[in-house]
């Protein structure tokens, strides 16, 4: 029995709601803060989901695990409309702090147990090239939600929470499309040349946040450093649309270069991908160079996430899925949340961006020093 098609696309729609936590309320974000009262911490709409992700995905971890994948799914994207959509009529910095946390542990559930979903559907390569799926949906996402959330901030500061409407379409998707699976031990098809062995989720959690930090460095940097260049606030949304479309074409060819490369190269790639768009960010000063960060820093987020995301399934068995699927969730929002400090570092932007550099390219080593580790220890006999 396989997934239909439709089934399938359900399951990337949900995958996009994990990025429409704060792209729908972004591109309006002055009007929207306005009309919630909470002008002067227009920004913590943006971060509080993160917050929230960090501290409720453990309970939606335990849920997967005890309840099952589809069911979660199932809650999550309950709890995401009512709070998503509902957060139009709040008022006050206590009714919307709650709300935007809240919102922001069900989108960690959602990330969780969609995976997980995928998980049981999808094996061995397929299993892959569906995760590189999702992570072309995710990116995606922000691409579309940006834009539409910046045309409905146009009509009303309240119009933009109706894109939460779209969990609603995603529950009826997976009650008509996504039937109930039996769990799969996902131990039973790892591979030793696809991915790291069970005992590597620490490596996958650090790995994880270092990814995602380093890729929204270039989120949280950019619009202040682009200013400084004359670029407008329109052209920095361009640049910034620009990198998450690199990164949908790079999640593309990811299971590609695994096939080709190895897990180990793949990912060591990625992080200098990363180190690369940094340094050209740091001496950029006409368009072409913007551009080739630009290609770089998506490139980086394509070769990454997705690849770490599979990671985590194929060092999980059915008993620890929801658990290891949740503390994947907690890095990668984890990895969005520190970056947050970068606004408040006393350094100039090309000296943030070379030190962000020099990590990247330490974790690259780390990834290459790491997987031959791993694969070193596999052959020696106990």
């Amino acid at each position: 029995m396989r997934l239909s098609r439709l089934g399938e696309l359900s399951l990337l729609l949900v995958a996009m709601l994990t990025i429409m936590v704060g792209a729908a309320l972004a591109p309006g974000l002055q009007s929207v803060a306005e009309g919630l009262g909470v002008s002067e911490y227009a920004t913590f709409l943006i971060t509080l989901p993160a917050l929230g992700a960090i501290i409720f995905a453990p309970f939606f971890g335990k849920l997967i695990d005890r309840i099952g994948a589809r069911t979660t799914l199932l809650i999550g994207l309950w709890g995401y409309f009512l709070l998503g959509a509902g957060g139009a009529y709040l008022h006050g910095p206590w009714q919307v702090a709650i709300d935007r946390i809240m919102l922001g542990g069900f989108a960690a559930g959602l990330m969780a147990s969609g995976t997980a979903v995928i998980s049981q559907w999808y094996q061995g390569t397929a299993r892959l090239n569906m995760i590189a799926k999702q992570g072309m949906a995710i990116e995606l996402g922000g691409v579309v939600f940006l834009f539409v959330g910046g045309l409905l901030s146009e009509l009303s500061w309240q119009a933009p929470f109706l894109l939460y409407v779209m969990a609603f379409l995603c529950v009826v998707l997976t009650v008509c499309f996504v039937p109930q699976h039996q769990s799969v031990d996902t131990q039973e098809v790892n591979h030793a040349d696809v991915a790291p062995p069970s005992s590597s989720m620490g490596w996958i959690v650090l790995f994880t946040v270092l990814a995602m930090g380093l890729f929204f460095s270039f989120i949280i940097s950019l619009p202040s450093f682009l200013a400084g260049l004359q670029y407008s606030e329109a052209q920095t949304g361009y640049v910034l649309s620009f990198i998450s479309l690199v990164a949908v074409f790079s999640a593309m060819t990811m299971p590609k270069m695994v096939a080709r490369f190895s897990v180990k190269h793949t990912l060591g790639m990625a992080f200098l991908m990363y180190a690369i768009g940094h340094v050209v960010f740091a001496f950029s000063s006409e368009n072409w160079h913007i551009v080739t960060a630009s290609v770089f820093a998506g490139a980086g987020f394509g070769l990454s996430i997705p690849l770490l995301n599979h990671s985590t399934v194929e060092a999980s068995s059915s008993g620890n899925l929801g658990r290891n699927l949740s503390l994947f969730a907690m890095s990668v929002f984890s990895g969005q949340f520190v970056t947050s400090i970068l606004e408040f570092l006393p350094l100039a932007h090309d000296k943030v961006f070379l030190a962000c550099s020099v990590l990247a390219v330490g974790c690259s080593a780390a990834a290459f020093l790491y997987f031959s580790i791993s694969a070193t220890a596999k052959v020696i006999p106990k």
